[in-house]
């Protein structure tokens, strides 16, 4: 089921309302009921938290990253709300008690981050009917928070016909800080199969229920997905099927519980409350101005979802449409989705003020969301088996990452490789062996596209970036990144290197602008330079910008892509170095070897501002950086060819014979 435990930074609470027993008419409007605590499981501050152990008499501190990977799947799974959890809780609001709308939160109580805002929660059919009406209740709370906060925005997570509230809240209050999370939204009703479904009910027999199974598939998704999911995850195919047969026998053991909570005469209710309330929001997309975020779901029985989110993607002037292509209609019920982790991630959408900030609105990656990156990747992981070296203080070489500097701010400043394949190793690595998050700075078109539909990947296909801390790359962010101490990831060869030609491997791109030294130097930060090679033993170029600028129909691709997104980072740099041409290189790929990285000896730049204010003196520390990246490639050239286990043969045979999670040697320093 949906999990939220990406920290607690939102107030939340839940709209409830239910119809009378003995008629089907619209609830009366009472005094709010309102429960104001909520706890999303974490805190912003956890960056530097570790949990302390008590070993033989000495505290240790763990790091929680990697208490996370050494958990067992199941028991994983274990701490995540099942449906028989989600039966249990709802069992006290089953009575037909004519009450009021009401907020509550569903929650256990917890400390929350300080001025954080408040989240309203508007559940689909399993959970509340949707009057017209209702509308002027859920702006009675907006309307009040507001005039409490009203710099700090209010999200309305709407869920398919709470997403028609969503939406038509947000219609007539323009002017307030509202954004939208709406999931599978009902607006496409007059396409759904419930349609006829209405008529049925109004002529069945009140014994005859919705079938079980069908309940369970609207529910579940794509069952067989989850099968594989967990299969490559190297769980045993007996507790996969064994963890699925609980929640079938849980679904059945409440079966009475599910009738209570969608009961003949509460159904039709809410079915017939679709279609005006699809009709009402529909009429006023126009004036919806709240940044969305709408999730659609690929395989939802109930409405035409993924169809219906692309229609509000293009029809809302600030939206973002994230696909679950295996999901069904009840997305939030579904195991590994996590909406904490979705606000996280999407463009820009969590915030506490008028405008988003990529530094101070940040909320640092959970110990589960790195999990979620490690077991992306985990094949990947695998095949690069990443060496990584870095240098003392004293200018020892050693084997890990001792010689990083704990405390920032530090810039990392290093060689791109091929279309980023460094990333997910070195990001991880980090975090699993020093518990250091690195903010990389990335290219803007990570987070922002001038044109909503093109040939680019969706935006969506970025979000785990962005939980993990990458920001747009620009002077004003890494000023801010280095202010507040942090680790800071920074390519000066930008794209160029990453989209490079034939033959242009472990070549350095970068612009003779030292600006990033100066900036370094202005808050005493380390400066860390290093090199990573590998990227010729898992790939080729063989189709560059070169060859498809001779293509006419590529070519003019090329450039439409290229004018139209007009995101340049390098718009002041001429010639060459100021390529930025939108393109994807072809590569062929080869039998893997191996990634090594090395990170250089750090260079200190505290007491040195006034120095490196002179443009010459900061040119000169700049040519000394790239040196030594250069230097680190070299090396790193070099020794690898005496590494024994550089081929991907040599390695699993030695893990085969040492144990799989053993580690695997590589060359003498």
């Amino acid at each position: 089921m949906s999990a939220v435990t990406g920290g607690c930074f939102f107030m939340a609470v839940h709209c409830r309302v239910m119809p009378s027993s003995s008629s089907t008419s619209k609830p009366k409007l009472k005094p709010i009921s309102r429960t104001t605590t909520t706890n999303l499981n974490g805190n912003r501050g956890f960056k530097k938290k570790r949990e302390e152990v008590e070993t033989e008499g000495i505290r240790e501190k763990q790091n929680p990253y990697v208490l996370e990977l050494e958990k067992k799947e199941m028991e994983f799974t274990s701490s995540m709300k099942s449906f028989h959890d989600y039966f249990e809780q709802c069992k006290n609001f089953f009575k037909q008690d004519s009450g009021p709308p009401r907020w509550f939160s569903p929650l256990e109580c917890g400390s929350r981050l300080d001025n954080s805002p408040l989240l309203l929660f508007l559940p689909g059919i399993d959970g509340v009917g949707l009057g017209l009406c209702l509308v002027k209740f859920v702006e009675r709370t907006v309307r009040a928070e507001n005039y409490h906060s009203p710099k700090r925005p209010i999200y309305l997570v709407g869920e398919s016909l709470g997403a028609c509230l969503a939406l038509a809240v947000a219609a007539r209050n323009p002017d307030i800080n509202l954004s939208l999370l709406l999931s599978n939204p009902a607006t496409s009703f007059e396409k759904s199969p419930l349609q006829p479904l209405v008529s049925f009910l109004e002529i069945i027999p009140i014994e005859h229920q919705l079938s079980l199974s069908y309940m369970l598939s609207l529910m579940t998704g794509d069952s067989l997905k989850i099968v594989m999911d967990n299969a490559v995850k190297g769980i045993p195919v007996q507790q996969i099927i064994g963890g699925l047969s609980k929640d079938v026998i849980a679904m059945s053991s409440h079966l009475n519980d599910l009738a209570a909570l969608l009961p003949r005469e509460t159904l039709l209710w809410k079915l017939q409350m679709l279609k005006p309330a699809s009709e009402f929001a529909n009429s006023r997309l126009h004036a919806v101005k709240a940044q969305t975020v709408v999730l659609s779901s690929g395989k939802d029985q109930l409405l035409p979802s993924e169809e219906e989110g692309q229609r509000l993607f293009r029809a809302l002037p600030k939206c973002e449409n994230i696909k679950f292509n295996d999901s069904g209609h009840f997305l939030l019920l579904e195991n590994g989705i996590d909406l904490a982790t979705i606000i996280k991630g999407s463009v820009a959408f969590y915030r506490l003020g008028i405008h988003h900030d990529y530094v101070s609105d940040y909320v640092p990656p959970t110990p589960s969301e790195l999990k979620k990156l490690y077991e992306s990747n985990r094949l990947f992981l695998i095949a690069t088996s990443a060496v990584m070296l870095s240098t003392l203080e004293g200018g020892k070489v050693v084997k890990g990452l001792a010689g990083i500097p704990s405390d920032g701010p530090v810039l990392f400043v290093g060689y791109h490789m091929l279309m980023g394949y460094e990333l997910a190793p070195m990001v991880s690595q980090l975090l699993l062996e020093r518990n250091i998050l690195l903010r990389g700075l990335a290219h803007p078109l990570l987070f922002m596209r001038k044109k909503k539909e093109g040939t680019l990947p969706p935006l969506s296909d970025f979000d785990l970036m962005r939980v993990m801390g990458a920001v747009p790359v620009s002077g004003t962010n890494l000023f801010k990144l280095l202010s507040s101490k942090a680790h800071v990831l920074l390519y000066p060869g930008g794209a160029r290197e990453a989209a490079h030609r034939k033959g242009e491997q472990y070549k350095l791109f970068w612009p003779e602008h030292p600006e990033f030294v100066r900036t370094a130097a202005r808050f005493g930060a380390k400066i860390v330079p290093f090199g990573v090679v590998g990227e010729d033993d898992f790939g080729e170029v063989v189709f560059d910008l070169d060859d498809q600028m001779k293509i006419p129909f590529l070519r003019d691709e090329i450039r439409r892509s290229t004018e139209e997104e007009g995101i340049r980072v390098r718009a002041q740099i001429n010639g060459e170095l100021g390529n930025e041409n939108i393109h994807y290189p072809w590569i062929l790929p080869k039998f893997p070897g191996r990634f090594y990285y090395y990170f250089g000896k750090p260079i200190e730049t505290e007491g040195r501002e006034q120095e490196l204010r002179d443009k010459d003196k900061a040119q000169e520390l700049y040519l000394e950086i790239k040196s030594e990246v250069e230097k680190c490639l070299a090396f790193l050239k070099e020794k690898r060819e005496s590494d024994p286990y550089r081929n991907i043969v040599t390695r699993l045979t030695y893990q085969a014979m040492h144990g799989f999670n053993s580690e695997v040697p590589t060359f003498e320093i």
